[in-house]
């Protein structure tokens, strides 16, 4: 495809953010998915005002040229990736916390404000944004809002979705549109924020968000316990379910994963079992709930540590952050990310364990595992995704609905998963997907060939 003529000139001539330099259509053409694309797209706008996203997406509409939203390009589905023929509308230059209230305990911000940046300034009034992406370091909130994006936290706190209270949204012909509100309660209308939040930029183009903040725990602490294998490690997760403990994180990492942070950290967690659990108390009733959790930890392990202050704490949740950067040590990674429920988490991982040896591959696993959500890691050689990688990937999104989970807990599906999201969620659900896509983006610029 190719875009229609005059539509570069009145787009430049209306948006001075648009350009065509080849070094930065190269730079948006690609996400952290690995997918890769036949060529780049043909024109990037790097807005810097709603009203930069407002005219993009009016001439847009009026010219049927295909919009690709982007923010910090994190993404791991393929949602961001952009092929010839489409235009980069990327919002990471919205970047203001417009606003904080510590009374009120709520956020006024622009997508491209980094995730971990918000988390910081919340700190200043004894707050925090509670979600807890991996990439909190490099996301944006506007992307972690496309994705419905979890993180370590997410066991005791929720998902994005939880914290976000209102949006700001541009419609696909440039309208601009209020959702949600300023309060905690509120029921009037239908919940438009709620269908926004995850939508990876098919419905519209977030602009400002209204995010709620939590008060800063008074007290932190950890316990990590080391296991013969990932069963072991499953039945004691399972265990604090049973005994109704409610750990603020909870992180199942198996011995793939373990030996190499060891090989990359220098460090020697894979020498303590095939598995370890680390697990996070907060609040204050922080002492007496890390007792109890460690207690039934401590059951059937192998070695067992308690933090006995913040220091020691961060000290044993080392591993969990180690994992990805040491993962990546090795080569490329398809990074995928299936959830099902808590009592099969065991399965799953034996399960994935049988798809590394039959496909051939390297799969390190680790998992949010207080909401059974697993993340197996695909290892390859740089380049594209070879064909015995993806295969192994289908597999997993199999074993996913098979054992009665979802193919997506936080990435979204962007390209990756697309073909999956209709076995997930059946022909008619999908068939009510497509109905809310065509309502509020008719003539289909906004993201296409993603998600649905």
């Amino acid at each position: 495809m190719t875009l229609p003529d005059g539509f570069l000139a009145e787009l430049t001539a209306a948006v001075p953010a648009a350009s065509t330099g080849a070094a930065e259509l190269a730079a948006v053409a690609v996400d952290r998915s690995g997918i890769l694309t036949e060529g780049v797209p043909d024109v990037v706008v790097r807005a810097t005002s709603v009203g930069d996203v407002r005219t993009t997406l009016r001439l847009a509409f009026e010219h049927r040229v295909p919009v690709v939203p982007r923010g910090a390009g994190t993404g791991l589905a393929g949602g961001a990736v952009a092929a010839p023929g489409t235009l980069v509308l990327d919002v990471s230059g919205l970047d203001r916390i417009v606003s904080l209230d510590p009374v009120d305990q709520i956020a006024h911000v622009e997508p491209g404000v980094i995730t971990a940046q918000l988390d910081r300034v919340a700190g200043e009034h004894g707050l925090r944004y509670a979600p807890d992406p991996a990439s909190a370091a490099i996301s944006t909130i506007g992307g972690n809002i496309a994705t419905n994006a979890g993180g370590l936290r997410c066991v005791k706190y929720g998902v994005t979705r939880d914290a976000v209270l209102g949006l700001e949204v541009v419609l696909a012909d440039g309208t601009l549109i209020s959702t949600g509100r300023s309060t905690l309660k509120g029921v009037a209308g239908l919940d438009l924020t709620g269908l926004f939040v995850g939508s990876e930029g098919t419905l519209g183009v977030v602009v400002g968000a209204t995010l709620r903040l939590r008060p800063l725990p008074e007290r932190t602490l950890t316990v990590a316990a080391a296991y013969a294998g990932v069963e072991a490690a499953a039945r004691a997760c399972a265990a604090l379910a049973q005994d109704r403990r409610e750990p603020a994180m909870l992180e199942l990492l198996d011995q793939a994963t373990l030996q190499v942070v060891d090989d990359a950290q220098g460090t020697a967690y894979a020498a303590r079992g095939g598995a370890l659990v680390i697990a996070q108390a907060d609040g204050p009733a922080a002492d007496s709930e890390i007792e109890a959790i460690a207690a039934v930890l401590g059951k059937e392990a192998t070695w067992i540590e308690q933090g006995v202050d913040e220091e020691a704490s961060a000290r044993l949740v080392e591993a969990r952050r180690l994992a990805l950067p040491s993962i990546e040590t090795k080569g490329s990674v398809l990074i995928e990310d299936i959830c099902v429920p808590r009592s099969r988490l065991a399965e799953a991982f034996a399960r994935v364990e049988e798809i590394a040896r039959r496909r051939g591959v390297r799969i390190y696993s680790f998992a949010h595992a207080g909401d059974g959500n697993l993340h197996p890691l695909i290892g390859y050689p740089p380049g594209p995704v070879p064909p015995e990688v993806l295969a192994a990937g289908d597999d997993i999104f199999a074993l996913a609905l098979e054992l009665g989970g979802t193919v997506t807990a936080e990435h979204g599906i962007g390209l990756l998963k697309r073909s999956w999201l209709a076995r997930e969620v059946g022909p008619d659900a999908l068939g009510v997907h497509r109905a809310i896509k065509t309502a509020l983006d008719p003539r289909g610029i906004l993201n296409p060939g993603k998600a649905y």
